[in-house]
């Protein structure tokens, strides 16, 4: 039985298929949305297709941003021979609420994953070892604490070993199974500095 509208059952639907998103969130949600301000309402809206239309892959780091390099790439402060590889643009983000990193970083995009049929070429590798042919020092890989994503960090150090650049692993303070964007900057900081050569 049909409780709603198919205007409301419509962007209830829609809304259910965000992730964390649950039936019963999608219905707060839509309820909320109707409620606002037509203006509101059209800015959300506006908002959603403009950062579809615009946001893109940075053409050195592959992190999502509206311009051809992101703000930390075309930063002059940045220290361009220390890149640290993170799984996603929400780690990268979680690294850098910390203040202390000074570097660039490179994101993958994912991890690899044989059971879920992701290999190296599914995810930004190629990228980042173009990138090693300029003047890198090191590379810190900080791929999450999970089976991928150790798996990953020694796919990447054995590709990187052979050219003489230095390759750490961030120290553990991180727990096994956990997802950077969800650790305290405190435990993200400690990682950083305790990482050790791999």
């Amino acid at each position: 039985m049909e409780y709603y509208s198919r205007q409301i059952s419509r962007l209830i639907e829609e809304l259910s298929k965000l992730p964390g998103v649950g039936a019963k969130s999608a219905q707060r949600l839509a309820f909320h949305i109707i409620s606002r301000p037509a203006e509101e309402v059209k800015n959300l809206a506006d908002a959603l297709v403009s950062a579809k239309e615009n946001v893109r892959y940075c053409s050195r780091c592959c992190t999502l941003t509206d311009s051809e390099l992101c703000p930390i790439c075309s930063n002059p402060k940045r220290d361009p021979g220390t890149i640290m590889v993170v799984e996603n643009t929400r780690d990268l983000a979680a690294y850098e609420k910390t203040g202390k990193y000074e570097g660039v970083y490179h994101v993958l995009h994912g991890a690899i994953s044989p059971m879920l049929g992701i290999g190296p070429n599914d995810i930004r590798l190629k990228e980042l070892m173009r990138r090693l042919q300029g003047d890198v020092k090191e590379v810190i890989i900080a791929t999450n604490s999970s089976l991928e994503g150790e798996t990953t960090a020694m796919y990447i150090s054995k590709l990187i070993k052979p050219t003489g650049i230095r390759v750490t692993r961030i120290a553990s303070g991180v727990p096994v199974g956990g997802d950077l964007e969800y650790i305290d900057q405190v435990t993200l900081l400690r990682a950083l500095e305790g990482r050790t050569e791999l």
